[in-house]
This record gives C-alpha cells, sequence and structure tokens, in this order.
C-alpha cells in the first residue's frame, strides 16, 4: 500500500516537472479595474500574449522560443516578463519562480496625452528643392 502510493506521488512529481509550474499575470489598472487589452510577452520570445479580457489574467507553465524549444517555468527560476497595453506605460518584470501561488498583480500606469504634446510630423520628399529667386525683367 505504502508503495504504491510513494509511486503515485512520485509520478504525480515528474507530471509536474514535465508540464513546468503555472504562472498567472493579472494586469489591472490604477482603479483595479482589469486591462483586457494588455499584452504579456518573454524577451525571449516571438509570440505575444494577450490576457483573457474578461479578468486581464494570462496563465502560462511554458513558452517556446523562435526556435522552437520549449522553456519551462520551474521552481527558483528568474523570469522576466514584458507587460503592455495600448494607452498605458509598458513595464518589464522579474519574478522568481515558486512551488505554488505564482500569482502575479500588476498595476499599468496610463499614459497621459495631451494636444500640446502632439507635433505634426515635418514629411520631406527626395525630389523637394528650395526654389532659387529669380529676377523680374
Amino acid at each position: 500500500m505504502m508503495g504504491s502510493l510513494l509511486l503515485v506521488l512520485a509520478g504525480f512529481a515528474q507530471a509536474k516537472e514535465e508540464t513546468g509550474i503555472e504562472v498567472k499575470v493579472c494586469v489591472v489598472d490604477v482603479a483595479g479595474a482589469p486591462v483586457p487589452t494588455a499584452i504579456v510577452r518573454h524577451p525571449q520570445e516571438a509570440d505575444r500574449h494577450r490576457v483573457n479580457a474578461q479578468d486581464g489574467c494570462f496563465p502560462a507553465s511554458s513558452i517556446y522560443t523562435p526556435d522552437g524549444t520549449e522553456i519551462r517555468f520551474t521552481s527558483g527560476m528568474d523570469l522576466t516578463l514584458e507587460i503592455s497595453a495600448p494607452g498605458y506605460q509598458t513595464e518589464v518584470i522579474t519574478y522568481q519562480v515558486r512551488k505554488r501561488r505564482n500569482n502575479i498583480l500588476l498595476t499599468l500606469q496610463a499614459i497621459e496625452m495631451t494636444e500640446e504634446g502632439i507635433e505634426e510630423p515635418i514629411i520631406t520628399f527626395k525630389q523637394d528643392k528650395p526654389r532659387e529667386a529669380t529676377e523680374s525683367p
């Protein structure tokens, strides 16, 4: 009986290690409301992951690098994530993964936009040349 229990626990531990430890990132604004347009990305990963629009959370236990290598989240691992959303300042965080309860709550600061700070761009073309002053006869 005790031997079979140990085998079950060992199998569970091995399955947990194969899938990685789940890390859940929840993105909210200053008022505490979820940011439905937030995106979570790892620097080594090409894909961008959208959060759930209802609760603003993104759970993951591993990521995939551009060459197809899977990086599983393990206990003690330092995990760097970039969180961004339109109209908010981008945040880069580093989190040390624990065995349990890896819930990250991140508050994004809104970017204040005023019309004074927006300037119209000056667009130049290759063919534009200043006209020379000509004398009138």
